[in-house]
């Protein structure tokens, strides 16, 4: 069961990640690169509004599964780095919920009243806190791998 659950957990990591990369390094710049400000931003928010639901989702899998994992394990035999991902994943999903609540709820806002420069405006504020829960993942991984 621990293996089942840990592979959950395992996935659940992979899917925000990987999707935070596809829209990091190939979707914003392609669309940046390729598409004018009405088509680029109503299209970012349609692919955020489906990735989104998926980090939702995800979040649920890594703290359920994370928090089974924690309680079948004496915490005072558990791997230090379990603490580090522990702490950046609870960081990262506060990132996530200020994202989903204050400027990912702006830019749907915008989209729809075709203000384009609010849209854009708002859409610029979602990158760098992506970014930033990118980087907070990879530190995750990096704890639980080095530190055993």
């Amino acid at each position: 069961m621990y293996e089942w659950i840990g592979l959950v957990h395992l996935s659940a990591g992979i899917v925000w990640l990987g999707g935070m990369a596809l829209v990091i390094f190939a979707l914003r710049p392609v669309a940046i690169a390729q598409m004018a400000a009405p088509e680029r931003l109503t299209l970012m928010t349609a692919v955020l509004s489906r990735f989104f639901w998926m980090v939702w989702v995800s979040i649920a899998l890594l703290l359920g599964s994370g928090l089974w994992m924690w309680s079948m394990t004496d915490t005072h035999l558990a791997p230090k780095g379990w603490y580090a991902m522990s702490v950046l994943g609870l960081l990262m999903s506060l990132i996530f919920t200020h994202i989903w609540f204050a400027p990912f709820r702006r830019l749907k806002a915008a989209v729809s009243a075709a203000d384009w420069p609010k849209a854009g405006k708002a859409l610029g504020q979602i990158h760098p806190l992506v970014l930033t829960n990118f980087v907070l993942g990879w530190l995750a991984i990096l704890a639980v791998a080095v530190w055993r």
